[in-house]
């Protein structure tokens, strides 16, 4: 028995030698990330296609400006809690999932653990190789909990702090994107002036952020900055179109 325990200790110093020598590396930030692209991307688009259609409809620079500061709040208010509400929607369903899990561990063992196996199965192990892990699980009620909730539904247990880090993340990325191509209208008097620099400018923020977003989400780099540019032109010369088309 000594001998054996001994053995173990050496063992699992072993297995923490190899993890801490070979240390890899992923991006965990991706939540962080998602709210960050969906905040700046709304930001660079909206108020630029905002912007662009006032000026078709020959309005003032301070007009625009005005307009674009208010559609930047409400943007960031609207989007901050859209952001707050996905998040909380994402917790509750983890809750009640647990809940439900938690009660058939308890009522139907026998059932669980079936589906335990089938899991299992799924990724090639056998009968005789997986047996010893449901028995070991079914010893070690929150191990099979956590392993229900991860490997059968797909759920990874959310962070209390994730419905109001995504809404100020969303929220000051949808500012930042936001203000961009507002810039021209706080020092060029005429709109038709500063339109063409807000073009240049915004145009050139979504190369740099579609380039941005393309290496950190593993996508091509430069595709995503031609897509991202692409998309802000589009949606900006709709509006300008529309707003000259409508023009008494």
């Amino acid at each position: 028995m000594a001998g054996d325990s001994i053995r173990e200790a050496e063992e699992k110093t072993r297995r923490l030698l190899l993890l801490d020598h070979h240390k890899e590396k992923h991006f965990t930030a991706g939540e962080i990330v998602r709210d960050v692209i969906i905040g700046v991307s709304d930001g660079l688009t909206v108020p630029f296609a905002l912007a662009a259609g006032l000026s078709g409809a020959n309005a003032s620079s301070s007009i625009i400006l005005t307009a674009g500061i208010a559609e930047v709040a409400a943007g960031a208010i609207s989007m901050g809690l859209g952001g707050y509400l996905a998040a909380k929607s994402e917790a509750d369903h983890y809750m009640r999932e647990l809940k439900r899990e938690q009660e058939e561990i308890v009522t139907v063992p026998d059932t669980e653990a079936a589906e335990v196996a089938e899991v299992l199965a799924e990724y090639g192990i056998e009968p005789h190789e997986y047996g010893p892990v449901v028995n070991a699980l079914r010893k070690n009620p929150q191990a099979w909990l956590d392993f229900m909730m991860k490997f059968e539904l797909g759920l990874e247990k959310p962070d209390p702090r994730r419905a109001l880090q995504s809404a100020l993340t969303i929220a000051i990325a949808y500012i930042m994107g936001g203000l961009v191509p507002l810039i021209p209208y706080m020092f060029i008097p005429q709109a038709t002036k500063a339109v063409a620099a807000s073009v240049i400018v915004t145009l050139l923020a979504l190369l740099i952020f579609g380039y941005a977003k393309g290496y950190f989400t593993g996508n091509k780099p430069l595709k995503s900055a031609l897509q991202t540019a692409l998309i802000g032109a589009i949606a900006s010369a709709a509006a300008f179109g529309m707003a000259k088309a409508i023009q008494p």
